[in-house]
Parts: C-alpha cells; structure tokens; sequence
C-alpha cells in the first residue's frame, strides 16, 4: 500500500503519520469551512470521518455546553482522535467510536449538526450515507460538508489516480445526491483555491 493511500483509510506506522499531517494540513480549509456553520454553545455535533480528531476540538470550543461525537472507520483515527481530545472525552463531552458512516450507531435525530471534513471521497454508496445523515440529524440540523478539491479542475484527477477508491464530487453532483436524500436549504460555497464548502439543513 502507497503512503498516499492512508488518506483513505490510515494503517499503521504510515497511517500514524498520516493522521498527524492531516490535523496540521486539513486545518487551513477546516477553518474556512467553519464560517459557513452556525453553532450554538449547547449543539450536540456528529464529525464523520473524524481523522485526527483536530476538527473535534475545534468544535467542543465553539460549542463549551454542548457535546460532540466522532466516528471513524479507521482505528488509527479513532486511537488519535481520542488522545487530542482526552480532556473533553474523561468530562463527558466527547466520545469517538470507530464506525461507518453507512450505518451509524446512533439513534434518529440525535444531532443538531453533522460535519464532514476532507472524506465524502471515500465514502461508499453515497445516497446512503446521505441517508443515515439525514435520519440521525434531528429537524432542521445542519450538515456541513467541506472539500479541498471540488472538481473543477485537471488537478484534481491526479489525487484520484494516485489513490485507490477516491472520487472528488462537483457541487453539483453534491446538490442531486442531497435532494435524492431530502435535504433542503442547500447552500453552495467556494474560493480561489478550489475549495468546496456544502451547507444542507433537514
């Protein structure tokens, strides 16, 4: 397996390394991403594809009353992920579980917001995923997705050539697939750099 596959599904000492680059170089387009979400001081919060976990931190700040979740189908992210946020998970505010975002493990209409940073590429069937999104968020959540790459450039292919099972999604696709799913409301945002930011309430 290439190193660059660990972007997929980090394993392992490269995956270890991985995830750590990924707190450090994910950040830039996390935070741009974060100012296209309103979140409230008590908001419950589910981050699919949690990562590193630095995207759950940055969220237990802005939300100090409320609780946020992450899921991850990656051990190594979920092992990360729960060490960046010891504080928060020992007080009760946080907690990581490893799972697949096409069945998630949690009740319907559980959350007021559910994030995913940098990993719709490899999420499988995505008009599933979308579902269960839309079934654990409670009426009127938000889900926020936010991409580096939004496929409107050459560049973008090389990122799908080099790593096994990636696909880079147009807002246009995002928008079709988050109808067919029975979103609402859904707002398309990008910049210069080619990043995609996608706000869809239930």
């Amino acid at each position: 397996m290439s190193f660059f596959e660990n972007t997929r599904k980090p394993e392992g000492f490269g995956g270890k390394i991985m995830v750590a680059m990924m707190n450090i170089g994910h950040s830039a387009v996390a935070r741009w991403g974060l100012r296209f979400l309103k979140l409230t001081p008590d908001d419950k919060v589910l981050d699919c594809g949690c990562g590193g976990g630095a995207n759950i931190k940055r969220m237990l700040k802005k939300c100090p009353q409320g609780i946020v979740k992450g899921i991850d189908y990656s051990t190594v992210s979920v092992e990360k992920s729960k060490k960046v946020n010891k504080s928060a998970i020992t007080k009760g505010r946080c907690t990581v579980l490893c799972a697949s975002v096409s069945e998630l493990p949690f009740e319907s209409g559980q959350f007021d917001v559910v994030t995913a940073f940098e990993t719709i590429y490899f999420w499988p069937n995505l008009s599933q995923c979308f579902r269960e999104v839309w079934r654990v968020l409670k009426p009127g959540g938000t889900f926020l997705i936010c991409n580096e790459s939004n496929g409107d450039t050459s560049k973008d292919e090389k990122w799908t050539d080099i790593i096994d099972g990636m696909t880079i999604y147009k807002d246009t696709e995002l928008n079709v697939y988050l109808e067919q799913a029975r979103f609402q409301d859904i707002q398309i945002h990008k910049n210069k750099a080619g990043w995609l930011c996608v706000t869809a309430r239930k």
